[in-house]
């Protein structure tokens, strides 16, 4: 059984990179999990080929076994962007964060790095522990 440090539920931020010299890409992810089997959203601010700058909103669905995470990013064309990303990933051992590769098949790929913020849960049993 997996303890609350190893559920992925939250807000995540999040960086990809590019093999070519492009600017890295800031991202927001909200992932609920639910088990082995992961959902949510992607959201984003990048410029397009031709230099303007766009929000980007995605789906998120993918899955999780151990510490390796797997999902597929589906932008949702209200930008004009409409492909899917595929994200291949490893959790760190405190849970918080997710590193790896995103790969857009057949034409681009990078790494990526998801970083979740301190959860209150953790800061109110510190709180808690310190005031026994």
């Amino acid at each position: 059984m997996s303890d609350a440090n190893d559920n992925l539920t939250g807000v995540w931020n999040g960086r990809y990179d590019y093999q070519r010299q492009l600017d890295p890409v800031g991202f927001m992810a909200t992932i609920i999990d639910g088990g082995s089997s992961l959902s949510g959203g992607v959201s984003e601010t990048c410029a397009d080929d031709e230099g303007m700058v766009v929000d980007l909103f995605a789906m998120l669905s993918g899955r999780r076994s151990g510490s390796s995470v797997a999902f597929t990013k589906t932008y949702d064309e209200s930008s004009g962007w409409n492909h899917c990303v595929e994200y291949d990933g490893k959790l760190s051992a405190d849970g918080n964060e997710i590193e790896g590769e995103w790969r857009i098949p057949g034409k681009t790929h990078g790494r990526f790095l998801m970083v979740r913020p301190e959860r209150k849960t953790t800061q109110t049993e510190q709180r808690v522990e310190a005031k026994v």
